[in-house]
């Protein structure tokens, strides 16, 4: 009968494939929740067990060695095929975060989470409404929904969700001062007496030379906020007439809270995009997707 070879202790294999993804033994024992110098003990330890040197102490931080970097691929490899092994022992998590700007938090996806809570009440869904673009692994996040023109990259996963389409929009009855006497759609004649509502993708001069092309507008009023639901809330409070994405206005549209402006459609240039990571996707997040999916503009 043989004898199998002594394996090293666990937590000093552990120590050794954090350092060696990382290649500093700080950012290797903030990842373990263990000091710098037990990491280093550790390394020193397997090291001494093995006979051979992992690593080279190099004044940049570390680099492996030629055995290192055999020994910590075979490592790694061992570590990912136990996580995938405990993880097929146990449900899969119901939780996923969601990355998605404001705007479409407060005007598309708030409004519809009763009907994702029916559909999926499995799941918990966690939503993280900013601007700032968002890292999938370093985040946390399971699904992003944002603008762009794909390609977005070999390790996403890009399904479009709905076309940029900009309409004008304001209250059916619009503030008596700027717009008194006027009834929508408005040409350009209104534009004196109409307040502009503008936001951060400053769509209002494309939007105008587009829609009244050949004619010199006279110059409008304007309000600017930092965000397009901002501008959308301004809308309905009947201070101007605001631009945005069909697909966020559609519902207080046929709610009659909102009429449409004037008949040009701006076609965007960059649509919307659902975005995964290709390299890990939970029962519940493909389930959330789906369910995103479903919701797309069939165009």
């Amino acid at each position: 009968m043989s004898r199998r070879t002594a394996l090293p202790p666990l937590n000093a294999l552990r120590a050794f494939e954090a350092a060696g993804r990382h290649l500093t033994f700080r950012a290797a024992a903030d990842e373990l929740g263990v000091t710098q110098g037990a990491v280093a003990q550790h390394v020193r330890g397997l090291e001494a067990q093995l006979g051979l040197r992992m690593f080279l102490r190099e004044a940049r931080g570390l680099s492996l060695t030629e055995e290192g970097r055999g020994y910590h691929a075979a490592v790694s490899q061992a570590f990912a095929q136990l996580s995938e092994a405990t993880a097929r022992l146990r449900p899969a998590p119901g939780h996923v975060t969601i990355s998605v700007t404001p705007t479409f938090a407060s005007k598309w996806l708030i409004p519809r989470l009763p009907g994702f809570g029916a559909a999926h009440p499995e799941i918990d869904l966690r939503v993280m409404a900013t601007e700032r673009v968002t890292s999938f692994h370093s985040d946390g996040i399971d699904l992003a929904v944002r603008q762009g023109e794909p390609p977005f990259g070999a390790s996403i996963r890009a399904d479009p969700l709905f076309r940029q389409e900009i309409l004008a929009v304001c209250a059916p009855d619009p503030a008596p001062d700027p717009v008194s006497g006027l009834t929508p759609p408005f040409g350009p004649e209104a534009l004196p007496r109409l307040t502009l509502l503008h936001d951060t993708h400053d769509l209002w001069p494309r939007y105008l030379r587009e829609a009244f092309p050949g004619i010199r507008a006279a110059r409008a009023r304007g309000i600017r906020f930092s965000q397009t639901t901002l501008g959308l809330d301004a809308a309905l409070a009947g201070q101007g007439v605001a631009l945005a994405s069909r697909f966020l206005v559609n519902r207080d549209l046929a709610a009659g809270r909102l009429v449409q402006a004037m008949e040009y459609v701006l076609r965007g240039r960059r649509d919307f995009y659902l975005l995964a990571s290709r390299s890990r996707m939970s029962p519940a997040t493909a389930a959330a997707r789906d369910w995103l999916l479903a919701q797309a503009d069939p165009q």
